[in-house]
This record gives C-alpha cells, sequence and structure tokens, in this order.
C-alpha cells in the first residue's frame, strides 16, 4: 500500500517573525493530529527553514534518534555533550537523545539553510546520548540506525534512471529535489510516500532527483 502525502499538505509552524519556517509532515507539537502520529519507526519529518542569524534555542529531548539532513546552507549544532559540529548538505547528522540530551541548532552561515529532521522512536528507552557526522554520504552506503530498527538510504538517479525501493515492512520516501514516479504518482520537492509490505517497488527519475528512503522492520 501506497500513501502520498504531498508538501503542501504540511502542517505550517516555526516562528516566520524570527526567521523560522517549519513544516511538519507528522502530528507536532500544537499541531495534534491522532491519525498521524507515526510511520513504521518514523515520528516525525521537519523540513526547517532559517534565515542567516536565526536558529532553535537550547532545548531538550528524550528517548529520540533525531537524524538530520541539510538540503542548502550551512547548519551549526552544539549540544550538552560537548559536541560541536557544522553539517552540510551531503552529510548525515545523528544525535541519540537516550536518557536525556540538550542542543542547539542555528544558522550561523550567510545565507538561507533549509533542512530536515526526522525523528525516530528507539525499539528500547535510556541509554547514553551518543552524537556523530557523517561527512558526504553516497548512494551506496546505507546509514544504519539498528537503535530504532531502521536504515537510511540516500538515491539520486539521474532523468529516466530507475531506483528500487528497499523490501521492507515500512518504507517513507520523502523527495528532497527532482521528480520521481513512484506506484503511479508523480511527486515533487518536499513530497513523501509511505508504503507498506514494500516488494519489488521503484521509483523512476523525471528529472534527476534526491530521494531519502528509510527501510524499517515490522513491530
Amino acid at each position: 500500500m501506497t500513501d502520498v502525502r504531498r508538501a503542501h499538505g504540511r502542517f505550517q509552524g516555526g516562528d516566520p517573525a524570527a526567521g523560522i519556517e517549519s513544516r511538519h509532515a507528522f502530528s507536532f507539537g500544537p499541531h495534534y493530529d491522532p491519525d498521524n502520529l507515526r510511520f513504521g519507526a518514523v515520528i516525525a519529518c521537519n523540513e526547517e527553514r532559517l534565515a542567516p542569524g536565526a536558529g532553535f534555542g537550547e532545548h531538550p529531548h528524550r528517548h529520540t534518534e533525531i537524524v538530520t539532513w541539510v538540503v542548502e546552507g550551512e547548519l551549526t549544532h552544539r549540544d550538552s555533550t560537548g559536541h560541536e559540529s557544522v553539517v552540510r548538505p551531503g552529510d548525515v547528522q545523528r544525535l541519540s537523545a537516550a536518557s536525556g540530551v540538550r542542543h542547539v541548532e542555528r544558522n550561523d552561515g550567510p545565507g538561507p539553510l533549509t533542512f530536515l529532521q526526522m525523528w525516530l522512536a528507539p525499539l528500547e528507552p535510556g541509554g547514553d546520548p551518543f552524537y556523530e557526522v557523517v561527512r558526504g554520504v553516497a548512494d551506496s552506503t546505507p546509514y544504519a540506525l539498528p537503535e530504532a530498527g531502521a536504515v537510511l538510504h540516500v538515491r539520486r538517479p539521474s532523468a529516466g534512471e530507475r531506483t528500487a525501493l528497499p523490501d521492507a515492512a515500512y518504507v517513507y520516501a520523502h523527495v528532497v529535489r527532482g521528480e520521481v514516479l513512484l506506484d503511479g504518482a508523480r511527486l515533487g520537492p518536499g513530497d513523501a510516500a509511505r508504503l507498506t509490505d514494500t516488494r519489488d517497488a521503484e521509483a523512476v527519475a523525471v528529472t534527476g532527483a534526491e530521494l531519502l528512503l528509510w527501510e524499517m522492520r515490522g513491530a
């Protein structure tokens, strides 16, 4: 089964006066939707746009795996475990909040910043916080997140190229850029598809594209 969710259907949030624009794919904060709480392990997929100098002040997280993908610009990260990084397009940033961590994320660069922040529920709560940045993730190098029973695949097909989707109980597909055909639907930037019990599924690139695919096991 394929459930297509369009970019324009996301909940709008943030603080535009402070240079923060947020679009939420799942129930989030004041935008409560009991029918849209999670898909597989994914509990949030937020598209964030920060103007130069804007950002999120220090705030806490617990029992959440937070994976960030920068679309444009540079993201400055600092957290209570002492890590400080600048994350750029093509990098995967992961913050495992575990039993508790605080962090700050800002746009300290000269231009606009757009990034996706995806939250996944861990299989078990607790543990020690963990942070890493994997630079320049290639299409052929899946990023495993065993704490959530999930694997992130990055695909960058050229126009006309077919790209296989993982066979899995749950697949969450997000189009970062370009256009693809997936199960008869044409998806553009910001669109997503939620696929259940996928077997031999594929996406066809209409233009050069970039896709993020979460492969997740069943409960």
